[in-house]
C-alpha cells in the first residue's frame, strides 16, 4: 500500500526495524516529555501561550502558480524544509548518510551532516557533489581537533557549521540502557530542548529582531505545520527523526519520497491561506483563539 504521510513512514519503519534500532531512533531522555510535547504542539489544535492556533484560510486569491522556493544563508532551496542532523544512519540503510545525502541534493534542500555521521564525510561529499551541505559540530574540549575537523568539512565544501550548545551533559535514554545498546558517545537526536519549541520560536524571533535567520526543528510532521512555523516567524524548518524513517523504507528514493510529500503538504497549505510564495506568509496567516 502506498505511503500517503509522514507517520505512514513512521509505523513501516517500526515494523521493519530491530527493536533496539527503532527505541534508539524513537527515544528521547529521561520520561521523553520533551519529545512528546514538541509533537503534540504541532498537532491539529497547536497551542502557544496557552492560546490555540489554526490556519487562516483566504479565498478568492491567484494562487495558480504558488512558489515554494526560498534561500537560507543566501543559498536557494526548493522549500522551507531540510534535514536535521542526526547520527548513525548506517543503522537503518546500508549506505546510510550517503543515501540521505544524495537525497537531499535530488530535492533541493539542505542537509546538515551530524558529527556522528557513520559514512566518511569525504564519501558523503562525493556522493552528493551539487548538494547544499552544512555541518553540525560538538566543541571537543581539545580545540586543536575541534579546529582540525572544520577545516577538513570546509576543504569538502560544507557551506556552514550548525554547533551544539544544548548538551552539556548526555541524557539518560533509558531504552538503550534496558536493550544495552551502547553506541560510543550516543548522541542520536537533540532531546534537550526548550518545552516546547514552537513556544521558544516566539522568544526567539523577537529577541533577534530581524538581524538573523531563525530555524526550527522538532515536531514537525506535515506541511501545515511547516506554514505554521514559518507565520511564527521561522526561515525555514528541518526534519530529524522522520528521514531516518524514509531511510529505513526505501533508502534515498524512501527519504525523497518522504520530502516530496510534506513539500506537497506544504504547497498546498501555502494555497489555502492564499499564499503565491514563501514571502507572503506572515502571522497574519494565523488565528490565535484562547483555550
Amino acid at each position: 500500500m502506498p505511503l500517503a504521510c509522514l507517520t505512514d513512514f513512521q509505523a513501516f519503519a517500526r515494523e521493519r526495524l530491530p527493536k533496539s534500532t527503532w527505541d534508539f531512533i524513537e527515544g528521547g531522555a529521561d520520561d521523553s516529555f520533551t519529545r512528546d510535547d514538541n509533537i503534540a504542539a504541532f498537532k491539529r489544535k497547536l497551542f502557544v501561550a496557552e492560546h490555540r492556533i489554526r490556519l487562516r484560510p483566504r479565498y478568492l486569491k491567484n494562487v495558480v502558480n504558488v512558489d515554494t522556493r526560498t534561500t537560507i544563508q543566501g543559498e536557494e532551496i526548493t522549500a522551507p524544509i531540510c534535514i536535521s542532523p542526526t547520527g548513525f544512519h548506517c543503522l537503518v540503510w546500508p549506505d546510510g548518510e550517503m543515501s540521505t545525502a544524495r537525497a537531499a541534493q535530488a530535492a533541493g534542500v539542505c542537509y546538515i551532516t551530524s558529527t556522528f555521521a557513520t559514512c566518511a564525510l569525504e564519501d558523503i561529499a562525493a556522493t552528493a557533489p551539487r548538494g547544499l551541505r552544512w555541518f553540525q559540530l560538538y566543541v571537543h574540549p581539545d580545540r586543536q581537533l575541534s579546529k582540525q575537523l572544520v577545516q577538513r568539512v570546509e576543504s569538502l565544501g560544507f557551506k556552514a557549521l550548525v554547533i551544539t550548545v544544548d548538551v552539556p551533559k548526555l541524557g539518560n535514554r533509558r531504552h538503550d540502557i534496558r536493550n544495552q545498546l551502547d553506541l560510543k558517545l550516543n548522541l542520536l537526536l537533540k532531546d534537550l530542548r526548550w518545552p516546547k519549541e514552537i513556544d521558544a520560536l516566539a522568544e526567539v524571533v523577537a529577541a533577534v529582531k530581524g538581524a538573523m535567520e531563525v530555524y526550527l526543528d522538532g515536531g514537525i510532521r506535515t506541511g501545515n505545520d511547516v506554514l505554521k512555523a514559518l507565520a511564527l516567524g521561522a526561515k525555514c524548518v528541518f526534519l530529524g527523526r522522520p528521514i531516518l524513517w524514509g531511510l529505513a523504507y526505501k533508502g534515498e528514493d524512501g527519504v525523497k519520497e518522504l520530502l516530496n510529500i510534506i513539500k506537497n503538504e506544504f504547497h498546498t497549505s501555502m494555497a489555502l491561506t492564499g499564499c503565491q510564495s514563501v514571502a507572503d506568509i506572515n502571522q497574519d496567516m494565523v488565528q490565535f483563539s484562547r483555550l
